[in-house]
């Protein structure tokens, strides 16, 4: 039978030295929050952006800390079982901690952390390998965005994201009807291109809380 390599020891010297300095970073982090704030969070994110989840760290930074890394870091750090868990009741929350998570503390009570958590829902550009939200097509005939009619320089992109066009004394022009996304699809380079040149926007950023731990418990928040 083989050997199993869950419990293989590895040599810290073996690890490089920039990669070993943030982790344990991360876990001296995540553990220096476990004793400044009485309650921990785990979030999942969807479609994170920086520049909004920046304004909502700065937004919350005199009560809160977010902490976003390897997962199986916070595992880790909190705990994966009672024998090793950094304080009583952290290795429940192990099993939320997988995907697009992260580790939210804080001194607010619950309510206030889910009017704040609800409230973060942002649209952006859908990125390639994020599924079309709703069908979008072009009619043939002069192309116009958000602006107005599109300026005579996006003409070569657009053909390189695969559209008919073709420049008519300075106006771009579609020389077809053009599905660009049907729902559902899932969207490569191409069409998240041609979505952000008509300003659709098909990605929405949220979070949702899925676990919290307080006074040595955790307790499930939601699906």
């Amino acid at each position: 039978m083989p050997k199993s390599k869950r419990n293989k020891v590895v040599s810290l010297t073996k690890v490089k030295k920039k990669d070993r300095q943030w982790k344990e970073g991360l876990l001296e982090k995540i553990r220096q929050s476990l004793d400044t704030y009485p309650t921990v969070y785990v979030f999942k994110y969807y479609n994170m952006r920086n520049e909004s989840f920046k304004q909502l760290r700065e937004d919350l930074k005199d009560s809160s800390r977010f902490v976003l890394g390897s997962t199986a870091l916070m595992q880790v750090a909190l705990g994966k079982s009672e024998a090793d868990e950094y304080k009583a009741g952290l290795s429940g929350l192990g099993e939320h901690i997988k995907g697009t998570v992260g580790l939210f503390f804080t001194k607010l009570p619950h309510e206030q952390v889910k009017e704040h958590f609800e409230a973060y829902v942002h649209e952006d550009y859908a990125r390639a390998g994020a599924k079309a939200a709703h069908d979008f097509s072009l009619t043939e005939g002069p192309l116009s965005g958000p602006m107005g009619p599109l300026p005579h320089t996006l003409e070569p992109q657009l053909r390189k994201f695969g559209l008919p066009t073709k420049l008519n004394k300075g106006v771009v022009e579609l020389l077809k009807d053009h599905t660009v996304c049907r729902e559902g699809q899932k969207l490569d380079a191409a069409q998240a291109g041609i979505l952000r040149v008509f300003d659709i926007k098909m990605a929405e950023c949220k979070l949702k809380l899925l676990a919290v731990w307080r006074s040595g418990e955790e307790e499930r928040q939601g699906g």
